[in-house]
């Protein structure tokens, strides 16, 4: 059998194939490459699907950020977590196997097979419904859109806080080309894209692409394990078979991913280190751990997308996808190689002595969406459409309470089964009253059910034996909606107001009410926001400059925030919040000369007092109005600059500089040093030596000036205590780049 080593070495390998025919097929290319170029240096056309056709960004009414797989490069962005960093009103955490997108306040903090998150994410069309595996797909990108505010009418997920469209290349049937991106770093970062289209016919054609990284991690383990969290090591491949009928009036998509990650799981930094443990001290990047931590993320995902033109004027839509995936990990409980007391600091409870804890959810999901919509350029315009998930969820919870290296026998077992399932009718009209002015109106109706039941089973029972919670349920129903009105000054500028409601359903939860029989805590009711926005776009200088702004209010009712009570995960509902702010986005183009810069300002906040669960002191804790909403940074501020130096012939050299501001946040929302995540600074640099637009060696520096700062405070868990996880320190690497074929 092909191991996961055999299968890397031939990847690599491969790639350096790829390269050397590379340079071999240049000069057959080289004019195709020049007649594409677009040199009278004004910015392009950027092209998104928001309302589920193509259209230009500068004619939709929504504030977004959109980025291209070559912005991706150019930026040195090779994850999702690095968006926050180019994308205003955007904070992204990732911890506990998961990464929790937070747009102008609004997300998750917490997973849980009952939660849903408040920002959607997308792959390809296909919904990703769980944030454990959003982070997998990072590669060979063609764009990337995050829509800020209520996704409330034409996503297939519903969302109260936004959207992430990750869009891949599509297969080309003209012409066979391909790309390898391959990079070396310190920390012994080895990473290696690889993707190639493979034209059959003018009916058939095929895009791969896989991609495999690894690197030690940036923390020492001083503790007795053999394990050293914050690792990477990912490999992961897909591939796209399209067809096209002879006329162009039917497409069919048929996609298929596969994806591993397999790590010694998340280097947390124990609170109490600094007080209790002299053998890290205060090094952010030194942790003490005797259980042994690891993590697995495996799955496969598979959709199938049909659009037909049925007459000149109709369109059909439709994408059927299914994913199978599972998360497996085991950590050191309370993140020490000793056995402190419960509660050793007022700020850090802990979670019992020398645990270990082995953790395995699968998720299986099914999505259907179907669109039927206008085509062509009459004045109206309109969608309908429909959206179907299913999904069950199997969780198995374990804990060894013993202080030991190798996992034993576990003290207890919790056993959940989750099934929910989402079902809702959408549609969106589009006028244009006259030329200028444009008119918008669109709902949506959504129906969710959850059905839930749990099994607790002490040490040494059989299953038949434990106590069970039994079977709970939690439906609910919503209508959501937008209304707007866009209008053009010009062909350049567009002016426009809207009105959106976002909801993101209820459900229930795994922690249970102490007592005989134990009984679960009542569920959550679902979540609404309600935003109001006002909004310009416009590209000026004979389309050189590009700025789009945006200001915005939102009435957040039944705010579901996430904690803990009695080990299990926990949602409530905290009344109601308010938020206001604006967004700011620039980018220019003139000549070789190009920058961008993003602002964001937001101010967001408790409407109302309510009493909820503090995760730090599993006890009820007031909120008052006016309090701070969490993973709300008041100021998010980017800014890069680049220029090209023409060196002859082919040559240029190309030097950029990057800045990114991130605002102080709290992690929940009782401010302490268990909550506080500071703001931070970080300064990226790289300098890129481009030949015939085809090939690219660089060189870079990411957080130049080695700043320490805290990326999440991770709050306490089901599985283990809280703590610490720090960001990158200053890394040093090379890149390079190679384009063939018509890519």
């Amino acid at each position: 059998m092909i191991n996961r080593s055999q299968i890397r070495a031939v990847l690599q390998g491969t790639a350096c194939t790829m390269a050397v025919l590379a340079f071999h097929a240049a000069p057959a290319f080289a004019q195709d490459a020049e007649e594409a170029r677009d040199d009278d240096g004004k910015l392009t056309e950027i092209v998104v699907t928001a309302e589920r056709r193509n259209q230009n960004l500068q004619d939709v009414p929504i504030s977004a950020t959109v980025l291209t797989g070559d912005d991706l490069g150019q930026k040195g962005i090779t994850n999702l977590n690095d968006i926050q960093q180019v994308a205003p009103s955007v904070a992204i955490n990732t911890y506990n196997r998961s990464t929790y997108i937070n747009i102008r306040g609004v997300g998750i903090a917490q997973s849980a097979p009952t939660s849903n998150p408040g920002v959607a994410y997308y792959i390809d069309g296909q919904s990703i419904t769980h944030e454990f595996f959003i982070g997998q797909s990072f590669y060979d990108i063609g764009s990337i859109e995050v829509l800020r505010g209520p996704q409330g009418t034409l996503t297939g997920q519903n969302s109260t806080g936004g959207a992430v469209f990750v869009r891949t290349p599509e297969p080309r049937f003209d012409q066979f080309g391909g790309v390898v991106d391959a990079s070396y770093g310190d920390y012994n970062l080895i990473r290696v894209m690889g993707a190639a289209n493979l034209p059959f016919s003018d009916n058939f054609a095929m895009r791969i692409a896989a991609i495999t990284e690894t690197r030690d991690s940036f923390t020492t383990n001083a503790g007795p394990s053999v394990s050293q969290p914050g690792n990477l090591d990912l490999f992961a491949i897909r591939g796209n078979l399209a067809f096209r009928s002879s006329d162009d009036r039917l497409k069919l998509n048929v996609r298929a991913e596969y994806f591993v990650n397999d790590t010694d799981n998340n280097a947390i930094k124990n609170r109490n280190d600094y007080t209790l443990n002299v053998r890290t001290g205060t090094n952010p990047f030194l942790i003490s751990e005797d259980a042994i931590s690891r993590q697995r993320i495996e799955g496969y995902r598979v959709n199938a997308e049909v659009r037909a033109d049925i007459t000149d004027g109709i369109r059909l839509r439709a994408i059927s996808s299914w994913q199978d995936a599972y998360v497996a990990d085991q950590a050191d409980g309370d993140r020490t190689s000793v056995s402190p007391p419960n509660a050793a600091t007022t700020n850090n409870a802990g979670n019992g002595v020398g645990r270990a804890t082995s953790n395995r959810s699968d998720f299986r999901t099914w999505t259907h969406e179907v669109n039927i919509l206008s085509s062509g350029e009459g004045s109206l315009n309109w969608v309908v459409g429909g959206f179907l998930m299913d999904e069950t969820i199997p969780v198995r919870l374990q804990r060894d309470q013993t202080n030991t290296v190798v996992y034993q026998t576990p003290a207890n077992t919790s056993i959940t089964h989750a099934d929910n399932n989402t079902k809702s009718l959408f549609g969106q009209v589009n006028w244009f009253a006259t030329p200028e002015l444009e008119l918008i109106a669109g709902a949506r109706h959504s129906w969710d059910k959850q059905v839930y039941d749990r099994i607790r089973i002490g040490a040494g029972q059989g299953v038949t034996t434990g106590p069970t919670v039994g079977t709970t349920s939690q439906s609910s129903r919503e209508w959501t909606g937008k209304l707007g009105i866009n209008y053009h000054l010009s062909d350049d500028t567009m002016l426009y107001v809207t009105a959106s409601k976002g909801y993101k359903a209820g459900g229930n939860n795994l922690a249970l009410v102490t007592g005989a029989p134990a009984v679960p805590v009542p569920g959550f009711l679902p979540e609404k926001n309600f935003v109001y926005e006002v909004g310009f776009k416009t590209e000026i200088l004979d389309r050189h400059l590009r700025i789009n702004g945006d200001v915005f209010y939102s009435d957040y009712k039944d705010i579901q925030l996430q904690s803990l009570q009695n080990g299990a995960p926990l949602t409530q509902n905290a009344a109601s919040g308010r938020a206001y702010g604006g967004e700011l986005e620039i980018t220019g183009q003139f000549g070789g000369l190009s920058f961008n810069g993003g602002l964001s300002y937001l101010n967001a906040e408790f409407a109302s007092n309510a009493m909820i669960q503090n995760t730090v002191t599993n006890a009820l804790q007031a909120i008052t109005k006016g309090d701070r909403l969490p993973f709300s940074p008041e100021w998010t501020i980017n800014a890069g600059v680049q220029y090209e130096i023409p060196l002859g012939g082919d040559l240029s050299l190309t030097p950029r500089v990057q800045w990114s501001h991130l605002g102080e946040q709290l992690a929940t929302p009782f401010p302490s040093i268990s909550s506080i995540v500071p703001g931070r600074d970080i300064f990226d640099v790289r300098l890129s030596l481009n030949i015939n637009d085809r090939y690219r060696l660089e060189g870079y520096v990411s957080n130049v000036t080695d700043k320490v700062y805290i990326a999440s405070q991770v709050q306490n868990s089901s599985s283990a205590a809280g703590g610490i996880i720090f960001g990158a320190p200053r890394q040093f690497g090379v890149r390079f780049v190679a384009k063939f074929g018509g890519e």
